[in-house]
């Protein structure tokens, strides 16, 4: 017997014993392990999912066309002639609406989050690794998006430019390259000090180098467990931007646009009307949970 393991067996079975209770495992290795493991976040992870899924083949999905309008079929409830849930104030099929309205809805959640986080995210390593007056003007300069408020800043920018996916998208990349600058910037900061840092630029390595094989592998994490909870932030403030008409025009299925169209029917349909809500809420809610989930996953003093 030797700590707590009894030595039996071919010098093979001792090692199949030994090795569950003394296998290391790498940093990624465990943050699958963790992920594995948490069943709330692998369950909302599949909702994600199916959303996106949902979204991508929508032709395919979807059971009617998303424009095809008829004037006996508005405001429906569900189950009418084959419109699960109902028809909107055009008699347009409300599923097929939802399904494309994702479409729209991720896209702007997603495609401004991604560039915030690489525009944001190299000018925060960049400025944290050199420091100085570099740092110090390129945060100074953050910081003045930081006097206004994200939604009202979003607005601003949408209203300035005019409506439009396009518009919309970048005026949602504005709102979130300051907040993603000043995360990857603190991450950089902690890097910079530590031994392995200073080990390579005794030994040389340029400014390039270092960030680029030492620094931003210890950036990265924290960069993408914000950018996936920022992914929820973007998809409600998008939905408000269409609700306010600074957004998607129609007749293009949006959940914040279908919200907007479908308030003047609430009276008549209250159920059908409030389904781009419902939508908005499940998807945010559960990129969230993913969000929480991925920060529990790869936290390091786990």
């Amino acid at each position: 017997m030797a700590d707590g393991i009894a030595l039996t067996g071919s010098p093979d079975s001792f090692e199949e014993q030994v090795a569950p209770a003394t296998r290391i495992r790498s940093y990624w290795q465990s943050v699958g392990f963790r992920l594995r493991h948490d069943k709330a976040t692998l369950i909302f992870g599949a909702i994600v999912l199916l959303i996106v899924l949902a979204a991508v083949f929508a032709p395919l999905v979807a059971p009617f066309d998303p424009y095809k309008e008829s004037i006996i079929g508005r405001l429906k409830p569900f189950g009418w002639r084959g419109h699960l849930l109902g028809t909107d104030e055009l008699g347009r099929d409300m599923v097929t609406r939802l399904i494309y309205g994702g479409r729209v809805s991720l896209l702007m959640g997603v495609v401004p989050v991604l560039i915030a986080s690489t525009i944001g995210g190299g000018l925060g390593v960049f400025g944290g690794f050199t420091g100085g007056r570099t740092n110090t003007a390129i945060m100074r300069t953050m910081d003045v998006f930081y006097a206004f408020p994200s939604v009202l800043l979003a607005v601003a920018v949408a209203g300035a430019m005019g409506g439009g996916i396009l518009n919309g998208m970048l005026a949602l990349t504005l709102v979130f390259i300051p907040p993603m600058c000043r995360v990857a910037e603190t991450a950089t900061t902690q890097v910079r000090s530590l031994d392995f840092i200073e080990a390579a630029r005794a030994s040389g390595a340029s400014t390039f180098v270092i960030i680029r094989y030492h620094v931003l592998g210890n950036v990265l994490g924290a960069v993408f467990i914000y950018a996936s909870s920022l992914v929820s932030v973007s998809i409600l403030l998008a939905s408000g931007l269409s609700f306010l008409g600074l957004g998607v025009r129609p007749p293009v299925a949006d959940w914040g646009l279908m919200l907007s169209t479908l308030r003047q029917s609430i009276y008549v349909v209250p159920i059908v009307c409030a389904l781009p809500g419902v939508a908005i809420f499940i998807t945010s809610m559960c990129f969230n949970l993913v969000s929480d989930g991925l920060r529990a996953a790869m936290d390091v003093r786990m």
